[in-house]
């Protein structure tokens, strides 16, 4: 679980498309914080600090906002089409006590001996959907496939999940396998070509016409 990060916010009265990209290009970043029946307010934060939490991992974050402090969940980060500038952010308020339910990246550790022998390794499952309290959300699922050959696999009820993480995923689902490796076809051998076979000699019909000219 990553250490409980610090954001500080400043209050936004104004919104708007020509509003959010004159504060980005000032370093603030707009946002709305909202949940538990109380108002949904309109802030912004600083791009630097907003940064430096998501590079940190953090989920759940202290909020200064409105006044006061409380905990809030990263709920959703909007970023432009490259993927590279943040554009908008909701945080929505949560409780110590409060279980949640969140998506967490699954992280793979260590090298498959499947594929060092020449195996594919496939991962059909990159994040994974669990419940947990709010202040106890993991970075990651970690996997080791440290001993994952060739034709095996890790499914989701292999998992060793942290305490007091569940999910609701179907157990059978697979995380991770390692496929043989691919056998390209042979390619078809050439035909052998067609002898030309002489017009068959008809010898009782070659015999019967000597025999007429004898005549």
């Amino acid at each position: 679980m990553a250490e409980s990060e610090l954001l500080t916010t400043q209050p936004r009265s104004t919104a708007g498309t020509h509003e959010a990209r004159r504060m980005r290009k000032n370093g603030l970043i707009p946002a709305i914080v909202y949940g538990h029946k109380e108002k949904t307010i309109s802030v912004s934060v600083q791009r630097d600090d907003l940064f430096r939490v998501i590079r940190h991992g953090a989920r759940v974050v202290d909020l200064q906002a409105g006044g006061k402090m409380e905990k809030a969940l990263i709920r959703d980060v909007q970023w432009d089409h490259l993927g590279h500038d943040i554009l908008h952010v909701d945080f929505a308020r949560v409780a110590a006590d409060e279980r949640i339910k969140i998506a967490v990246r699954i992280e793979l550790r260590g090298t498959a001996p499947g594929v060092t022998a020449g195996g594919v390794l496939d991962q059909p499952l990159h994040n994974l959907d669990i419940e947990c309290l709010a202040i106890a959300v993991p970075d990651s699922i970690r996997v080791s496939i440290a001993e994952l050959q060739i034709d095996q696999a890790i499914h989701v009820k292999d998992l060793k999940l942290p305490e007091g993480v569940t999910t609701a995923v179907d157990p059978e689902a697979i995380v991770v396998h390692v496929a043989p490796p691919k056998v390209e076809a042979e390619a078809p051998a050439a035909a052998a070509p067609i002898a030309e076979t002489a017009e068959p000699e008809v010898i009782g019909r070659k015999e019967k016409a000597e025999e007429e000219g004898e005549e």
